[in-house]
């Protein structure tokens, strides 16, 4: 399989960032008249997982998992310095940059600001994001960059599979070093919900219906048609977060941006060393572009509802990778905007 759902980008995809400011607007004000009833509605838990948000988040998974083809592994020796560079950049040096920075910002600038339990919590939802690399909204930032589809399949499929082994004993190890204690069968347990469940329908479904209906039709029709449902789950999942976050937005809005300023920061730094590190290997733009892009963006969905799960839905943690999704998009943009004014051949 050679094309995923890179293959156009849809209005709601082109116009991305003001859905979102729209869904955050419209949830809070939800939050704010809703009451009691946002209020039952962020108590309908299952083990610890808000069933709305699970459901949704399956939702916005699943159709990037089921286009994926880990047939394209194979590939990797075409672009082995390109995996190189994205491997060593997503799981040696993000997660550890991130957890740096947060605890910079939240534990020693904002002590003025932020108490110890807040600052702890913070750095937990930081640690989340930034152990979780993209690997659905980056085929989006590919796309519009200008960046080899081949490629980013291929470093997604890798990433997927590393994520399986590696984002446990990361958040355990940065939460440990932070004095948060996070139970291993409760991530565990958030990894087999939102990774290796859709992961493993993705793949089911990937195979059936390509064996029954063939290759040609599932990639022009039948993933196509799978994307309003992730879209659709990705908005509305943003207004129910907001909602249930909408009173604390309101209260604490220089909260959140005390949050937003180590998140960005973050973002561009892992963007310009993985840039860096991409013309200095030699790599031509087409794989430096969307090896720049999976970095910088986060799997948010992954670590939204792993947040929930151990730390709960109206938790700073929680609050902190809510505002990872706030910030991506628009900072994402402005990284594609970058990087288109900097191609190369």
């Amino acid at each position: 399989m050679t094309e995923t759902s890179t293959t156009g980008i849809s209005f709601f995809e082109r116009y991305l960032t003001l859905w979102v400011l729209l869904c955050i607007g419209a949830g809070i004000v939800l939050g704010a008249l809703g009451g009691e009833t946002i209020r039952a509605m962020s108590g309908w838990e299952l083990y610890g997982v808000n069933i709305p948000v699970a459901i949704l988040v399956w939702l916005m998974i699943f159709p990037m998992m089921a286009s994926i083809d880990f047939g394209s592994i194979r590939q990797w020796t075409t672009y082995g310095k390109g995996l190189g560079l994205t491997l060593a950049v997503n799981w040696l040096i993000k997660p550890f940059t991130m957890a740096f920075f947060a605890w910079i910002f939240f534990d020693k600038l904002y002590a003025a600001w932020l108490s110890p339990e807040e600052a702890q919590a913070y750095i937990a939802g930081a640690i989340l994001l930034g152990a979780a690399p993209c690997t659905a909204m980056v085929f989006v930032w590919s796309y519009l960059s200008q960046g080899d589809p081949n490629y980013t399949l291929v470093q997604v499929s890798v990433n997927d599979l590393v994520l399986l082994v590696a984002f446990i004993p990361l958040v355990r190890l940065l939460l440990g070093i932070t004095d948060i204690y996070i139970p291993y069968d409760v991530l565990a347990m958030s990894v087999g919900v939102f990774v290796v469940i859709p992961l493993l329908a993705g793949w089911l479904v990937n195979r059936g219906m390509i064996r029954r209906k063939g290759e040609d039709w599932y990639l022009r029709r039948f993933l196509p048609a799978l994307k309003p449902f992730s879209i659709a789950a990705l908005l509305i999942t943003l207004i129910l977060l907001f909602a249930f976050q909408g009173q604390r937005i309101v209260d604490k809005p220089f909260q959140i941006l005390l949050i937003a300023i180590p998140l960005t920061i973050q973002t561009y730094f892992i963007f310009f060393l993985t840039w860096w590190g991409g013309r200095r290997m030699g790599l031509s733009y087409a794989v430096c572009a969307p090896s720049a892009m999976i970095g910088a963006s986060n799997f948010f969905e992954l670590a939204v509802a792993v947040a929930i799960m151990l730390f709960g839905l109206e938790s700073g943690a929680a609050l902190t990778t809510v505002v990872g999704v706030l910030i991506e998009v628009p900072v994402m943009l402005s990284l594609v905007a970058l990087a288109r004014k900097w191609q190369y051949v």
